[in-house]
């Protein structure tokens, strides 16, 4: 039978390699009470899991310069960090959601930058200043389909040589993924993540035509 991996305290868990912690955890109880996101930055997200397993089976060379944009608490940007030694940058609209990365980046030993901004205001040139972009959860409204397309035309155009987003599977996600392909090579497959548990969606990566 496999080996027993008991948590060394409580409301902390691991996956893939990386220290996580759940909102009861006693440093978050702490956070929450002085810093309070408002987009949706109140937890990580499962689609994150997705990102990290695919990456897992087809990896991005070491020390790449990665930006991942809607970073929420980050966990995708820690994992970059620590897996792959990455220069990674975590991007959000919401400044609130940094302190708790900054908890998961020191409990990780890691250094991520931060970039408080929203996506559709990234520039070609700021775009530039990376190898690979990363997303997860983050084509939850109609509004964002057509800038998060654009992105992806603004990514390529500053050189990005890959672009992977991961959803549950929104009808929002599929348009982005619609717009954006016969424009560049764009893969979407099934995926799903063992850990920490279960959980199933879809993963798109993109390339340049």
């Amino acid at each position: 039978m496999p080996k027993l991996e008991r948590s060394p305290e409580p409301y902390l868990y691991e996956a893939y390699g990386i220290y996580l912690l759940e909102n009861k955890h006693k440093l978050i109880r702490q956070m929450k009470k002085q810093y309070q996101p408002s987009v949706h930055g109140h937890r990580p997200w499962h689609a994150s899991y997705l990102v990290m397993d695919y990456l897992q089976h087809r990896p991005i060379p070491t020390r790449s310069r990665v930006i991942e944009v809607g970073s929420g608490w980050g966990p995708l940007s820690v994992f970059c960090a620590s897996r792959f030694s990455g220069k990674v940058t975590a991007l959000d609209i919401d400044k609130d959601v940094f302190p708790y990365l900054d908890v998961l980046a020191e409990l990780n030993n890691v250094e991520v930058a931060k970039m408080v901004k929203s996506f559709k205001k990234l520039s070609t040139d700021e775009l530039g200043e990376f190898d690979i972009v990363v997303g997860s959860d983050i084509c939850f409204w109609d509004e964002l389909v057509k800038p998060l397309a654009k992105l992806v035309d603004r990514a390529f155009d500053a050189g990005v040589k890959r672009v992977i987003f991961a959803d549950p599977g929104r009808p929002t996600f599929y348009e982005m993924c619609d717009l954006c392909n016969g424009k560049h090579k764009v893969s979407l497959a099934e995926w799903y993540s063992v850990e920490p548990e279960r959980f199933e969606g879809e993963v798109v990566e993109m390339r340049p035509a």
